[in-house]
């Protein structure tokens, strides 16, 4: 059947182009974040369930449940789809992120405590196929360092993985943040963002606006003339997101 959970991940599996590295350049800061998600999720599995041996790249459901099966028409059809993908890490995943459909379909509970390992890393492939790995992560486009497993178990979570706010993070060049703070509006709920992105030594600042998209603001040069009733201060690409996450569902909510 088309609807089971196992056969949703399958479809999804198959309508990636792993060979499109121009959606990977273009969606290289979505793709990094994504996959820090992953690592951060998968280690905190691990954890839970003593694999530590076996992070980051792993089939998580066989060590909650080795019992967990998947159909054998939706196994012909997956193995038909790996047989050319490399690397191993890279199919073990993908077996991973099927097979954790149907545990979950299984165990409906099994997201009380911990977050769904296989949803980032789905969307990273989503955005422009799958990765390398070397000395550091290579995501075709950007790379990224592995670092041990305690480490991803302790980073700060990206939760908000909207195909919306995820293209609202890619960008040429590199972006810093900054969210617009005064009394009343607080880091944590800013009157606004901006960024300053550099692509060829060119430098671009730009706010994210109620059209909720980034347009051109002089806000960053006016307050280093002096113009600064309204202060800022520097944010990560983390905080970035969930300030244009809350005023996407803000606005949706609006209308």
């Amino acid at each position: 059947m088309s609807n089971t959970p196992t056969r949703k991940v399958l479809n999804r599996l198959r309508a990636i182009d792993w060979a499109d590295d121009t959606a990977a350049f273009e969606h290289t800061h979505s793709r990094a974040l994504l996959m820090r998600e992953y690592l951060r999720r998968a280690a905190l599995w691990a954890r839970a369930y003593e694999a530590e041996q076996s992070w980051p790249f792993f089939d998580i459901a066989a060590h909650i449940d080795a019992d967990i099966t998947t159909p054998l028409d939706i196994t012909e059809d997956l193995e038909q789809l790996l047989k050319d993908l490399t690397p191993a890490s890279l199919r073990t995943t993908c077996r991973g992120a099927v097979r954790w459909a149907a545990l979950r379909d299984a165990h409906p509970d099994l997201l009380e405590n911990l977050p769904d390992p296989y949803e980032p890393l789905l969307r990273m492939y989503e955005r422009g196929g799958g990765f390398y790995l070397h000395e550091y992560l290579d995501l075709n486009g950007v790379m990224i360092p592995l670092r041990n497993l305690e480490s991803n178990a302790s980073t700060t979570p990206f939760v908000t993985l909207s195909p919306a706010t995820l293209d609202a993070l890619d960008c040429e060049g590199e972006s810093t943040y900054f969210a617009k703070i005064s009394d009343g509006y607080p880091r944590h709920s800013p009157r606004g963002i901006v960024r300053r992105r550099v692509d060829d030594d060119q430098t671009h600042d730009e706010a994210f606006t109620r059209n909720l998209r980034w347009e051109p603001t002089e806000y960053l040069k006016l307050y280093d003339l002096g113009h600064n009733d309204i202060d800022h201060v520097q944010i990560t690409e983390i905080e970035a997101a969930t300030f244009i996450e809350t005023l996407t569902e803000k606005l949706a909510g609006a209308s």
